[in-house]
């Protein structure tokens, strides 16, 4: 898996998301967790993929259900990255159906 860096994202000024945009690890990556946080998917394919991240965590001893996005062709996703994604390495654990054209960011809104 590939740590992808964290970019804040000024508040005055914005940021061009698609690029600071890196190919998606076809054996996963892992992001930074926590408030203000998420994932930006850009699918340049021409068919969609899912982006699956991890939750490792339980509620009354029951498994959280990980959370699935599909990112149609030629389009933009963004999953938030809460505290709830954060596994033992203090990341989020990303995976990907397909990593053709597929390219990722981790974001942080900046204060």
């Amino acid at each position: 898996m590939a740590a992808l860096a964290l970019t804040v994202v000024p508040v005055a000024g914005g940021a061009t998301l698609d690029t600071t945009a890196v190919a998606a690890a076809g054996g996963g990556d892992t992001a930074p967790c926590g408030t203000g946080r998420f994932l930006y998917i850009f699918n340049g394919d021409a068919a969609p993929h899912t982006v699956t991240v991890a939750t490792p965590g339980k509620v009354s001893g029951v498994a959280i259900a990980d959370v699935t996005v599909t990112v149609a062709a030629g389009k933009t996703g963004c999953i938030p990255l809460s505290n709830v994604f954060r596994g033992a390495t203090g990341r989020a654990a990303i995976t990907y159906d397909g990593v053709t054209s597929v390219k990722v960011a981790a974001f942080e809104l900046g204060t």
